[in-house]
């Protein structure tokens, strides 16, 4: 079905129609009550009929007209205007002489115009001419001989029908051909912009299908990658972006952690900073986003886009001032152990003696050097685990035991300040329990093995136990282990003044310190907490604090649980480890 043609015509067309009834109406109502022209209503079919279906006509096109056009489409709402016209038409030509009544040029002018709307109404003039025509066969045939002019006017109504569906069809073909063009034309500019604008973008692009296999790629990301853009396009996006395994080796990481495959077929954004190999065998630091293109239509995943930022200096810098921050940490610590020694000497009575007044300066100047002591020491671990450098021996521990021995170390502490040390085994921090509760659960608590290095943990729980003391002046301080199949829980809970909500956010970044009245008395470098999250990342843990102003706070600890099953083969291949080691010293 043809569904449109210019709006112009539309419009012509139903002013015509519109034109039409008005005139019919005026006749109308000049025949029935001008007695002068009472003729009409004979002669030219004036009738109240006719009156009252052109009125109709006019009440539709000033009513329901552009309702139907704003709901169903211009060529529907003329359509319907077409029926009312021709049910007015029909009447006066029927009363009129039917093929005789001058009406017909307007049927026949009507029969062009019907295809302008569409194939089905110029099949209904066909159809309504063909039974005009069986309805009139047996006048065609009059008393004078054959009927040449109804036989004339039924031909040229099929012409007209003919016409009509030829002429508005080239003219709907044309202009829809127009239509594609600029719509193609339109098209083939924003392709255009949108290359322009993706190949000028100072970030690497790739997009990928849903197989993988690269179908956009910019300048950039060839500048990144080492490939060429006609080579790219269409090869797999894993081969393309050749990420490389995070322990410094030239090993490509397995294809199913390829991150463009995660996200094809998780559908989860993906962000980190990788080392990446381009064809040459150069390594760049990239920052990698990559987020997945979800079909609104299926809601399933088309493809990823791919956004990669060339950070290799960036890493550079940052390795070549940890570099620095290490050696000088490294250099400054040997003067301040010196400077410690010899005032640990000099205030020792038996080495010298000194009066209390110098005693009191000395004093000052030792605690002074043990804290800058402390804070090289910060920066030099600080500066190597930024940058990979942190040691670390990992190896199976049952945390239940760990931690009732390390709370045994750590109680002194708290209780040289006059602070309870209470040890929750296997019940959350928030849980009130009484003394035989808490037996029975320790009774029945089940066995906590998680892969880590028993040193590293210590130093994470003694610094947050350390601050908890330093801050709690009253009460108590809290040392908890809980956990379910995949999770171990760690939490350090005081009753300390607590900590302003909007200080959380920032508690784990490097020389962070809360300001308040307590931190101003308190030592610290605002090291610790930043070295705790490092350690407690290096074992696929987090570590995170909840608190309420004068109420106190929590530090949670999660680390990845050890099944037992897991937690044995570890163990058996530290054993192989052991006796491989000793056999080779052996030989």
């Amino acid at each position: 079905m043809i569904e449109a043609v210019d709006k112009r015509w539309y419009i012509g067309y139903s002013w015509w129609i519109t034109l039409n009834a008005i005139i019919v109406i005026v006749l109308s109502l000049c025949a029935m009550f001008v007695p002068s022209l009472s003729y009409m209503s004979g002669k030219w079919g004036m009738t109240l009929v006719a009156l009252l279906l052109a009125t109709i006509t006019i009440l539709y096109r000033l009513v329901l007209y552009n309702k139907l056009e704003r709901s169903s489409g211009l060529n529907f709402a003329t359509f319907i205007y077409s029926l009312l016209q021709l049910a007015n038409l029909i009447h006066l030509i029927n009363v009129t002489g039917w093929s005789h009544s001058w009406y017909f040029s307007i049927y026949l002018v009507m029969c062009f115009f019907c295809g302008m709307i569409g194939l089905f109404p110029t099949v209904g003039a066909v159809l309504i001419t063909t039974i005009y025509m069986i309805i009139m066969s047996p006048q065609l045939l009059s008393a004078g001989g054959f009927d040449w002019l109804a036989v004339g006017a039924i031909a040229l109504s099929y012409i007209a029908c003919i016409m009509s569906y030829f002429a508005w069809r080239n003219q709907y073909i044309d202009q829809e051909s127009q239509k594609i063009v600029n719509l193609k034309g339109e098209i083939i500019g924003k392709e255009k912009q949108a290359e322009m604008l993706i190949q000028s973008i100072a970030d690497g692009i790739i997009v990928i299908d849903n197989k993988g296999d690269v179908t956009l790629i910019n300048k950039k990301a060839c500048e990144i990658v080492g490939w060429p853009k006609q080579e790219a396009l269409g090869f797999d996006g894993v081969a393309v972006l050749n990420i490389m395994q995070d322990n410094n080796s030239l090993k490509s990481i397995q294809f199913t952690d390829h991150p463009f495959r995660k996200v094809l077929s998780s559908a989860n954004n993906y962000s980190a900073t990788v080392e990446v190999l381009n064809r040459d065998n150069t390594k760049r630091y990239v920052s990698l986003v990559i987020s997945p293109v979800v079909s609104p239509q299926h809601n399933s995943v088309i493809g990823a886009i791919a956004v990669l930022r060339d950070v290799s200096d960036e890493k550079k810098q940052e390795q070549q001032r940890a570099e620095f921050i290490s050696t000088a940490s490294h250099e400054m610590r040997t003067p301040v152990a010196a400077i410690e020694g010899y005032l640990a000497l000099a205030m020792n009575d038996k080495v010298s003696s000194i009066d209390a007044k110098a005693r009191e300066y000395l004093d000052k100047a030792h605690a002074s050097t043990q804290h800058l002591g402390k804070l090289f020491q910060d920066l030099l671990t600080s500066a190597k685990a930024e940058d990979g450098r942190l040691t670390s021996h990992p190896v199976p521990v049952e945390m239940r035991d760990y931690i009732e021995k390390l709370s045994q170390d750590l109680q002194f502490s708290a209780q040289k300040k006059g602070l309870e040390v209470e040890l929750i085994i296997n019940t959350p921090h928030n849980t009130t329990t009484d003394a035989t509760t808490t037996a029975n659960l320790q009774s029945v608590a089940p066995v906590y093995f998680a892969l880590i290095d028993p040193d590293r943990i210590r130093e994470v729980i003694t610094n947050v136990f350390d601050n908890a003391t330093k801050y709690t002046d009253s009460g108590k301080i809290s040392i908890g282990l809980s956990g379910d199949d995949k999770i171990i829980q760690i939490f350090v809970k005081d009753t300390g003044p607590g900590i302003p909500k909007e200080d959380i956010k920032h508690l784990f970044q490097k020389f962070y310190r809360v300001d308040n009245t307590a931190t101003r008395t308190v030592g610290g470098t605002g090291l610790g907490l930043f070295i705790c999250q490092k350690i407690v990342e290096l074992y696929g843990g987090t570590i995170w604090a909840e608190s309420t102003l004068n109420v106190g706070s929590t530090f949670f600890i999660n680390l990845p649980r050890l099944s037992n099953e897991q937690a044995q083969k570890e163990i058996n291949k530290q054993d192989l480890s052991i006796d491989s080691n000793l056999s080779g010293v052996a030989k």
